[in-house]
């Protein structure tokens, strides 16, 4: 068999609508105010899409953004690979809409729907899978519309959620020892978040709407106690599957769900807290499209030149959680 080719992601992109939503805005319906918000998730703002538009517009914004950072054209993309948790509709596929939006007429369209917050990291790792004689450049995408999948009476979910996209390139690595170095992924069911009715088991129905199981629901305890144990855990695999050390990591990217999570994993780690960007500050958890957030951050600021190191870590509604390793 040929030897299975090193692959690198890189420029990487987002895309967030207009229109910011602070807390105050929030705690005019809601049994909050903007000082709780912010002690307890970090979060003073995020951002809701105009209704008017869908996941794939905002997709759409993010894809053209990357083309245009890695000088590809849409007749160069030979797959696009979207994670989302609120597509479009059921079918026909959001990834499909996109290509269609772009020109990109030989892609091959695969969604990834159910993976929620993890759903960018599997992209990428989907994508990076594919990368041979058939698929040599892969557009990733991840895009959340959760102004739409929260109940705006729901204090336990709305004031965490926005809505944003992200995307990057997947190709074969161009020199050795760069590229995805190691990937660990975990998963294990439980019921903890999620959303109740819009599948076969619970259809849609009046019944459904009036309980309000349209929306998300959380069990916030449990994604604490999950996320701070199993994240410090899946970095340390991931980088040592990579032959490196904590020490050797530029950048730590973890989903941004709420900002005290990303500091107990550091403080965990051991590792300053400097080194892991916060961008759900301002935007809220954008589920899959949150790690693109901070990876364009990351890149704006200079900190993925050639050599540079980066963890990009998640936990996920499933739950489904894992981390990677990237030299840039």
């Amino acid at each position: 068999m040929p030897p299975v080719p090193s692959v690198t992601v890189g420029h990487f992109t987002d895309a967030v609508p207009p229109r910011t939503v602070d807390n105050v805005e929030l705690c005019a319906t809601l049994d909050t105010d903007d000082q709780w918000i912010e002690e307890r998730t970090g979060i003073r703002s995020r951002r809701f899409l105009d209704s008017a538009l869908a996941a794939s517009d905002l997709a759409l914004d993010a894809a053209r953004k990357t083309l245009r950072s890695s000088g590809s054209v849409a007749a160069d993309i030979d797959a696009i690979v979207l994670a989302t948790a609120n597509p479009d509709q059921p079918f026909p596929s959001t990834a499909l809409t996109v290509a269609h939006g772009l020109g990109a007429a030989r892609a091959v369209p695969i969604d990834l729907t159910a993976a929620a917050c993890s759903g960018g990291l599997l992209a990428i790792e989907v994508a990076s899978s594919m990368i041979g004689p058939r698929y040599r450049t892969v557009l990733v995408l991840a895009v959340e519309v959760f102004s739409r999948q929260t109940d705006p009476n729901d204090r336990t979910t709305r004031i965490f959620f926005g809505d944003a996209a992200g995307a990057a390139v997947v190709t074969a690595a161009p020199a050795s020892g760069r590229g995805i170095r190691s990937v660990v992924l975990s998963s294990e069911l439980d019921m903890s978040v999620g959303i109740r009715a819009g599948g076969s088991r619970h259809p849609v129905d009046a019944g459904a709407v009036g309980r309000g199981e349209q929306y998300i629901y959380m069990d916030g305890p449990r994604v604490w106690t999950l996320a701070t144990t199993l994240l410090p855990e899946v970095v340390r695999q991931a980088v040592s599957d990579a032959g490196m050390s904590l020490s050797d990591i530029d950048n730590f990217c973890f989903h941004q769900a709420n900002r005290n999570i990303v500091h107990d994993v550091m403080d965990t780690l051991e590792i300053e807290r400097l080194r892991a960007p916060i961008t759900l500050d301002r935007l809220g958890n954008t589920g899959a499209a949150s790690i693109f957030t901070v990876l364009a951050y990351l890149e704006r600021e200079g900190r993925t030149l050639p050599g540079r190191t980066t963890v990009i870590a998640t936990i996920g509604a499933g739950f489904i959680w894992g981390a990677m390793v990237v030299v840039h």
